[in-house]
């Protein structure tokens, strides 16, 4: 698997891993400045960007989502795409075709939306336009959270997550609020999809939980702990206050999904109905209790701290669920004591996969079905996956040049 190393209230509530096999594109650019690049085009293909309209970037417009006169509303969620400037051709191929398939109303790139490798601001520029592009194309709403590899390439570029939320916010189709002042992370934020009445009928919330674990704390290290990053309790505080707020203004809870990079402890827990037990027997328990559908092909990967925010969630009833990546091969769900927690899998194709051959096989997108008329809105969550769309699914890396960044007015 990947190394994966390391409030108050709004003013208003609105709407490089493992390598491939064969010669990465990084060691073919250095192989060709040194006049040996024949020896690497047979692993390597370089694809050209195709020709595509000219979006224009303006001030960020508050957009109004609302359900359809159906009643109906549809997300789909994009994780780990991952991948510098000189993006993998078949994570774009993948994103259009399931947008082309599915026509979801909004689309949520849950983190790890870039990685390493981007070396100036317009690198990375580049990197966040490439995974943009399907849905501006397309004219969907889409916005986006961060994961622990989105920050990456901020030491030789200097572009943090503050400049990558502004960059992201100026495009047309985005719909990230400000994030929220005086709580950990960027993009903190929460988005209200409106029913056919006007009034709201489901909420998301967004949220960034963090990089890695800091290399001590009060003096001791994490040797032994997982070190990965945790939602900090005044993130947890923030989201409790703000439902409650909600609640206030609209006389009742709203509906929500939650989306993380990050998973919860939890999500362990409810593989192995245990929180120590790891054996066979244990995870046929939490299979039968949690009703845990999909695949996990390696451990979770949470911070060394449980940050008590399924406590919160659960306490105040709101959110159906809460979904993560960080964990490209894993994609299971479960009903966890009346909330749905759950992986993405895993969209980008420049990132680890599974071992060998089929390391593709669950380079996928997940969507979720919304109805107003049903008690809790959400109706269901399934994964669509790259085979599908008759995708290439070759463990070799196929880069291509950047896709044309937009002008501004």
């Amino acid at each position: 698997m990947s190394e994966k190393t390391t409030g108050d209230l709004p003013s208003e509530i609105i709407p490089g891993d493992s390598p491939a096999s064969g010669v990465d594109r990084r060691t073919f650019l250095s192989l060709s400045s040194i006049g040996a690049a024949t020896a690497a085009t047979a692993a390597t293909v370089a694809i050209a960007a195709p020709a595509s309209a000219t979006t224009l970037l303006g001030q960020h417009p508050k957009r109004d989502l609302r359900f359809g006169r159906d009643g109906k509303f549809k997300i789909v969620q994009f994780n780990d795409t991952q991948d510098d400037e000189k993006i993998d051709r078949r994570t774009l191929e993948l994103m259009r075709a399931v947008l082309d398939d599915e026509q979801p109303d909004l689309v949520i790139l849950n983190g790890d939306n870039i990685t390493g490798g981007c070396d100036t601001p317009l690198e990375m520029h580049q990197a966040m336009n490439n995974v943009v592009q399907p849905m501006e194309e397309r004219a969907v709403p889409w916005a986006i959270t961060f994961g622990n590899h989105d920050e990456d390439s901020t030491p030789d570029s200097g572009v943090d997550e503050a400049d990558m939320l502004a960059f992201y916010r100026s495009y047309r189709y985005n719909v990230n609020g400000p994030t929220a002042r005086g709580v950990t992370g960027q993009g903190n934020s929460n988005i209200l999809i409106d029913g056919t009445n006007g009034r709201p009928a489901f909420n998301l919330w967004l949220l960034d939980s963090g990089r890695y674990a800091p290399e001590t704390l009060a003096g001791q290290d994490f040797d032994g702990y997982p070190h990965w990053d945790w939602l900090r309790m005044d993130q947890v505080k923030w989201y409790y206050d703000t439902s409650e707020q909600i609640e206030r203004r609209y006389g009742r809870a709203i509906p929500a999904l939650m989306f993380i990079h990050i998973p919860l402890w939890e999500y362990r827990f409810m593989w192995f109905g245990s929180t120590d037990g790891r054996s066979d027997a244990d995870h046929e328990r939490g299979l039968a209790r949690h009703r845990i559908e999909g695949e996990r092909n390696e451990e979770e990967c949470p911070g060394p701290f449980n940050s008590g925010m399924f406590s919160a969630i659960q306490h105040r009833g709101d959110v159906r669920g809460v979904f993560c990546g960080h964990d490209h091969v894993n994609t299971y769900t479960g009903d966890y004591y009346g909330v749905r927690l759950g992986y993405a899998g895993n969209t980008g194709f420049g990132t680890y996969g599974l071992d060998g051959a089929g390391r593709n096989r669950l380079r996928g997108a997940r969507v979720y079905d919304l109805d107003e008329s049903v008690d809790g809105v959400l109706t269901g969550t399934r994964m669509r996956f790259a085979g599908e769309f008759g995708i290439d699914l070759t463990a070799n890396d196929q880069w291509m040049e950047p896709l044309p960044l937009p002008k501004r007015k």
